[in-house]
This record gives structure tokens, C-alpha cells and sequence, in this order.
């Protein structure tokens, strides 16, 4: 575009200096003609990057998902092919189920034991409630025994000691006196035990028996839960549209659920365009505004664009904390600089971009209208640029 306006500035000087010589050809008029497009052309690229600043740094990034199973076990089944359309929910692979199929089965039979027992424990403390119950009466009919042996023992006493009754009527009452009284003392020890049994419960008001069973069995479903939870985990779904690349795990693998050695890697469809501008040149950059970029995967074409988002954090914006500086966003960012993230507008919505492409482009901010035309003529002769192919192999 600089070339193009200096050959249009030469044409007008040829033409008023030597066609026509309106204006004399001398050292004042040479200095002015050599100094003027000088400073015309740094004047107007110093505006044309405020206005619309351009960027030769665009890049198309996905997110990548590492696949670690969740679940240890031999691979069985890999129904997907590398480098393939995949929609979300397709089956990455299967894991050998058997395992688990079988630790569910185990945990199924638990619970149905001690759902058994549940049922037992309950019925033992009602067991309990009616044997405090009878040992309750059981001691009061013998309380009411031994009030009446009583009364007789006194009365065959007296008879004995005036003549008038039998030595033996009153050594046989002594003996059932004695004898209800340890009647008496066996129902009261009994009594006191249905009691003691029974006030052993819970906060809630639960015998103990029944509340240890029922903790075994809500232990028990929680971990048939995890279990069936674990089984589901055998068949691994794709959690989006998108591809996997350079396929490694085959059937008879071992599947780990370790992060650092992941099973393969998921780059989905959703995609990220990224300008990257120094630091300045954002000032003016804002959500909505319009933006052209072209990629030379697509030689000669302009992808229109609108402005999602500035990406205010980059990885230098962090201290350490300890030995580690984690990096931050979806690509790396060189220093010194900041990401503005792109959005394809227009017809452009469903162009196909590869992970990784590679392009220049320009925002085209609120001010400067005027002269933005001149950065439009640049992006679309740098589109065109991209058809040469210079090598010599």
C-alpha cells in the first residue's frame, strides 16, 4: 500500500515539476518533495496502527482434553479412528467390565443381608419391649406372692408359739417366704436387664442394634453406588464434538487413571482465534468491534471476524508461589504482550479452521474511519501474498 502511494505522490510531482512545470525544480522544492511523503507516510502508519491495528501474530488454538479413564482396568474395545469427525457421547473405548460387574453383584448380596438383619434387629428390640413387659408383671405377681406368704408366716408364728398351730405349717411357710423372695430377686435382676437393654439407643432414639445394622447398610449402598458408578466408568464417551489425534491405545492395553500419562488426547471442535497485539495497541480495542484476518491455509481470502474479548491475564501476570508458576489461557503468549479473541461473523461462522492455523489481521476500532480503508487494501493484499510459494524444493 506504501508503494502504491508513493507512486501516485511521484506521478503528481512528475506532473507539476516536469510535465507542466508549474513550480520551479530546485533545492527548496527537492527538499520539500523528498522530506513531505517522509513524513505524510509515518504520520499516517503511526494513526493507521491506533485506529486499526494489525497483527501478524493469528493463531486458531482448541482446547485439548487428556482422556484418563477413571477406572484401572484391560482395554477391550477402541471403536474410533484417529483423525475422524466425532460427536459428543461416541464410545472412545471400553474397558474389561467384569470386575466390577462382579464387585456390584458382591455389594447387591451385602445389602440384601443386611436388610435381612435389619429386619431381625427390629424384631428384637420389640422382643425386648415385650419381655420387659411380662418380667415387669412377673415381678409384681410375685411381689403379691410374697405379701401374702408373709402374712401367713406371721400368722402360723404366732399359732406356734401360743400351741394352738403346727410347728411344721410354719416351717413350710417360712420356705415359700424364702422361696418367692429369691423368685422375687431373679424378676427384678431380669426387669432391670430389659431395661438397661432397652435404653441403650441412639440420640435419635434408636436402639443400638438397629442403628449399627442400618449404618452397615448405608455404608453398603454407598459403595453398590460407586461400584455401579465405577461399571458405568468401563465405556468412555466422548465429552465433545471434535477428534482425536495420533491414536496409541489399542485392545489389550492397560487403561490407568494417571494424569501425566493420559490415554489419548480429545481436541474439540470449539475453537479459539487469537490475535496477538503489544501491549499498546489494545487501548483502543473493544467487544463487538470489527476485525479481518487472513489465514494461508486459505490463500487470497478474508475470514471477517467481530471482537469477543481482550484476555487480560496472560501467564506473566502470575508470581510464583513456591517452585512452580503454573501458565495460564488456552495457548501460550509471548512476553510483553496480549490476546484478543476472535469470532467468525458473517458467512464466515462455519468456515472450517484447522488446530494451529496461521494468518494476520486487523481490528478496526471506533475512530479513523477514514483511513481504516487503507489497512483493508493491506489484509487484502497480504491475503493475496499468501499464494506465493517461495522455495526451490
Amino acid at each position: 500500500m506504501e508503494i502504491l502511494l508513493l507512486g501516485i505522490y511521484a506521478f503528481f510531482v512528475w506532473l507539476i515539476f516536469f510535465k507542466f512545470r508549474w513550480l520551479p525544480w530546485n533545492f527548496i522544492s527537492q527538499v520539500i518533495v523528498i522530506v513531505l511523503p517522509i513524513l505524510g507516510l509515518t504520520v499516517l502508519i503511526l494513526l493507521l496502527n491506533i485506529v486499526a491495528p494489525s497483527s501478524h501474530d493469528v493463531r486458531v488454538v482448541n482446547y485439548v482434553v487428556p482422556i484418563n479413564p477413571p477406572v484401572r482396568g484391560l482395554v477391550t474395545e477402541v471403536p474410533i479412528e484417529p483423525n475422524r469427525p466425532i460427536k459428543k457421547g461416541d464410545v472412545l473405548f471400553k474397558v474389561d467390565s467384569t470386575p466390577f460387574e462382579i464387585a456390584v453383584r458382591n455389594y447387591e448380596a451385602q445389602i440384601t443381608q443386611l436388610r435381612a438383619q435389619l429386619v431381625s434387629a427390629e424384631a428384637s428390640a420389640r422382643n425386648r419391649q415385650e419381655q420387659l413387659n411380662s418380667a415387669t408383671g412377673q415381678r409384681e405377681a410375685i411381689a403379691s406372692r410374697l405379701r401374702l406368704a408373709q402374712l401367713r408366716l406371721r400368722q402360723f408364728e404366732e399359732l406356734a408359739n401360743t400351741g394352738a398351730g403346727n410347728r411344721f405349717d410354719f416351717e413350710q411357710a417360712q420356705a415359700d417366704v424364702d422361696n418367692l423372695t429369691a423368685q422375687l430377686a431373679s424378676t427384678v435382676a431380669a426387669e432391670a436387664q430389659a431395661r438397661e437393654t432397652l435404653a441403650a439407643k441412639t440420640p435419635e432414639g434408636e436402639p443400638d442394634e438397629v442403628a449399627n445394622v442400618k449404618a452397615q447398610l448405608a455404608r453398603a449402598e454407598a459403595e453398590l453406588a460407586n461400584a455401579r458408578w465405577e461399571l458405568s466408568q468401563t465405556t468412555y464417551h466422548a465429552p465433545a464434538d471434535g477428534t482425536v489425534v495420533a491414536l496409541t491405545l489399542r485392545p489389550g492395553a492397560m487403561a490407568v487413571p494417571l494424569p501425566m500419562t493420559p490415554a489419548m488426547n480429545f481436541i474439540e471442535d470449539e475453537q479459539w482465534i487469537l490475535a496477538i497485539y503489544h501491549q499498546n495497541e489494545v487501548r483502543k480495542i473493544k467487544p463487538g468491534q470489527e476485525a479481518e484476518v487472513a489465514f494461508k491455509m486459505y490463500p487470497g481470502r478474508v475470514v471477517k471476524c467481530k471482537v469477543d474479548s481482550i484476555m487480560w491475564a496472560t501467564a506473566q501476570g502470575q508470581l510464583p508461589i513456591g517452585s512452580v508458576n503454573p501458565s495460564g489461557g488456552v495457548a501460550p503468549i509471548p512476553a510483553h504482550s496480549l490476546a484478543v479473541r476472535l469470532l467468525p461473523d458473517g458467512k464466515d461462522k462455519d468456515l472450517f479452521l484447522a488446530a494451529g492455523a496461521h494468518g494476520a489481521g486487523a481490528v478496526f476500532t471506533d475512530s479513523g474511519h477514514a483511513i481504516q480503508i487503507l489497512r483493508k487494501v493491506l489484509v487484502r493484499v497480504g491475503a493475496k501474498l499468501d499464494w506465493l510459494i517461495l522455495k526451490l524444493h
